[in-house]
């Protein structure tokens, strides 16, 4: 609903994500590298999803979303902070569906501008870099195995679980 105020998730960064679920970290880690983009979920002004492709980036213990400054998912991004963030799909389902979700930290300073470029092997281009930190509220790891579909579940504060469903 336009102009409501919606409340925000309990976060963790990327490297508490690490220490609190090294498996499940490590397996949506790959799920997102997998492919050049993954799919970013949004929110448009009016409270409408926007689904975009988006490269993602690992560094300095960091989940990066980054993006082109005046893009329209960095305009949502700086209005709402929320996102969630997909795996392109594997249809087959083998090495999993990847989602998290979270907020994202609109990231301006020079420095880590820079820093950010250097570990893509170039200078930031002309138009500049809308670069967002990503802080996360939940991650999960779908997959099918044999005839079950197993789902790593992760959020913020709790330890891992798993469901399984037939």
């Amino acid at each position: 609903m336009p102009g409501a105020t919606a409340k925000l998730p309990a976060v963790a960064s990327w490297a508490d994500f690490e220490q609190q679920a090294p498996d499940l970290v490590a397996a949506v880690q790959a799920r997102l590298t997998a492919t050049l983009h993954s799919i970013l979920g949004t929110l448009r002004a009016d409270g409408a999803p926007r689904l975009t492709g988006l490269e993602v980036h690992f560094s300095d213990e960091q989940l990066w979303l980054a993006m082109m400054p005046d893009s329209r998912k960095a305009d949502d991004l700086r209005r709402d902070p929320r996102f969630s963030l997909h795996s392109a799909p594997d249809v087959s389902m083998v090495d999993g569906d990847a989602k998290v979700s979270g907020l994202a930290a609109a990231v301006d300073d020079a420095a880590t501008l820079a820093r950010f470029a250097a570990t893509l092997g170039q200078e930031a281009p002309p138009s500049g870099i809308g670069l967002f930190r990503a802080d996360l509220s939940a991650a999960s790891l779908a997959r099918v195995e044999g005839n079950e579909m197993v789902i790593d579940i992760w959020r913020a504060g709790e330890p891992p679980r798993q469901v399984r469903r037939q």
